[in-house]
């Protein structure tokens, strides 16, 4: 397996592995809109890509990180907003390859940290972020309005 940063040229391998992701999170197919978003995010350079690729080069994963900055550090920080693994190549190490990818991009280019969100019940995740020592923040309150 290898994994690769994402540019506009991995865009074909990009969208069926978005589209994927965005079903099992309840969405509907939608082809069209994966590919104008992921291209925007690339060409506008408002996100990272990273796909993970098998020996005979079918695209089995990927992660996406956004860059936000904060005031009063004044750094950037990386959100790790997507990690998707196609179903048949999970529990064979992807996820944790993408992991190691993610953490040694953001130390690299000199990032505070690296954050992220998963559902309270998605236990299999938690331990995947906790083994890599991400923890549960617990001193802020994360709150949200949707328009």
């Amino acid at each position: 397996m290898h994994i690769e940063q994402a540019g506009v040229d991995k865009l074909d391998a990009m969208v069926d592995l978005f589209n994927e992701y965005r079903i099992f999170y309840g969405k509907t197919s939608d082809l069209d809109g994966c590919r104008s978003f992921l291209f925007d995010r690339i060409v506008n350079r408002q996100s990272i890509i990273f796909l993970a690729k098998t020996i005979d080069h079918s695209y089995i994963g990927f992660t996406q990180l956004y860059p936000i900055f904060s005031s009063v550090s004044m750094q950037r920080t990386l959100i790790l907003n997507d990690l998707y693994v196609k179903e048949n190549a999970r529990r064979k190490g992807v996820a944790e390859k993408l992991m190691q990818t993610v953490i040694g991009y953001g130390k690299a280019t000199g990032n505070k940290g690296l954050q992220l969100e998963t559902a309270k019940e998605n236990a299999t995740a938690q331990a995947l972020y906790q083994k890599f020592g991400f923890q549960i923040e617990d001193t802020y309150l994360s709150m949200h309005l949707t328009f």
